[in-house]
């Protein structure tokens, strides 16, 4: 089983930052919409556990690596952990990054391979993610 939790910790009127651990170990930061009703597109979603599975280039028109997809999400589908920096390059999905500022996390494309080399390397499958609000 490999263990993600993302704690959220840091929330203003555009983004929601946190950290992701993997199997209990700080792996990068994390930058989501805000929390608004769990609407598509616009909300971060819900806290609670989701079961996860990687995603390969040839299932997506728009991401050409290797990135991750939150499966059994209420009300919502194609939740991804992807590259992203702002606010603006998330449409309800979880951007990472290898450092945050207010609305912002830096070094998104290193802290995407970083996690996905791990993932694989642990095997990439039976991905758990918990979510919790700090």
């Amino acid at each position: 089983m490999i263990n993600l939790l993302l704690i959220r910790d840091t929330f203003s009127k555009v983004s929601t930052l946190g950290e992701l651990f993997l199997n209990g170990e700080r792996m990068c930061d994390t930058l989501e919409n805000p929390w608004i009703d769990n609407q598509r597109n616009i909300s971060c979603i819900p806290e609670g556990e989701y079961p996860v599975r990687l995603r390969y280039p040839r299932e997506s028109a728009t991401r050409d690596y290797v990135h991750l997809l939150v499966q059994d999400v209420p009300d919502r589908d194609w939740i991804l952990f992807h590259r992203g920096n702002f606010p603006k390059d998330t449409s309800g999905c979880i951007l990472v990054g290898l450092g945050s500022q207010q609305d912002f996390v830096s070094n998104s494309t290193l802290a995407m391979d970083l996690l996905i080399k791990e993932v694989i390397h642990l095997g990439g499958e039976n991905i758990n993610l918990i979510i919790k609000n700090k």
